[in-house]
């Protein structure tokens, strides 16, 4: 099996209380975070894998600034794109709306979910639990949006995950003045690129920025 394709499990969210979106994500694949997760304050985000298409995150938020649901938008990048039935796609829009593609030609078992507020994706899984075990958790789960979105990853790793193993993870959060001192809109830009448990040292970063982040540290110059 090609190393090379993303075979991946993602979940996209959003939160309508704090105007937050984030993505998490994780592969057998080197530096997943490099190429997968898009997102955009006050737009949306967007996950893409299996033989990715890296244009469509910035396309397909360009797209979702223009007022586009997260189905127009996932309707317009697939019918543009000739090697769509290799493709994996989630989009959630600004309003919560969540949609995801999975191509014909995924390698299985490859599928996902949708509800509100958040999408849900796989290819090469172990089976269809870790998606089941995502979605359960994530909607099962109280506190801000990055930790429901790493309750979920981890859920999806422990239900099977990827097939082949495990290599890298990301979380991004994106939120209106949300990043360093209110300068930008990334809240949290987390990644692992390379390590034999990627989601545990994921969580720990987080875990890690979380508390950095609560005390305001304001020396660092």
């Amino acid at each position: 099996m090609d190393e090379r394709v993303a075979g991946t499990f993602s979940i996209i969210g959003y939160d309508p209380s704090t105007e937050e979106w984030g993505v998490a994500v994780e592969s057998k694949f080197l530096a997943i975070g490099a190429v997968s997760p898009w997102a955009k304050a006050g737009v949306g985000a967007v996950a893409t894998q299996s033989y990715m298409n890296t244009t469509f995150g910035p396309r397909g938020l360009e797209l979702l600034a223009q007022g586009k649901s997260a189905q127009e938008v996932l309707d317009i990048l697939i019918e543009s794109d000739s090697g769509r039935d290799f493709r994996q796609v989630g989009i959630v829009d600004a309003r919560g709306n969540g949609a995801n593609y999975t191509g014909d030609q995924c390698m299985k078992w490859a599928g996902g979910v949708t509800g509100e507020n958040f999408a849900i994706q796989g290819n090469i899984l172990v089976s269809k639990a870790t998606i089941d075990a995502m979605e359960e958790t994530f909607l099962k789960t109280e506190g801000e949006l990055a930790f429901r979105l790493m309750q979920a990853l981890i859920a999806g790793q422990h239900a099977g995950g990827d097939a082949r193993g495990k290599q890298s993870a990301a979380l991004v959060v994106v939120q209106e003045g949300g990043g360093y001192r209110g300068f930008d809109d990334m809240k949290i830009n987390l990644r692992v690129d390379d390590h034999p448990s990627p989601i545990t040292e994921l969580n720990r970063l987080y875990l890690l920025h979380k508390e950095w982040s609560s005390t305001r540290r304001t020396d660092v110059k």
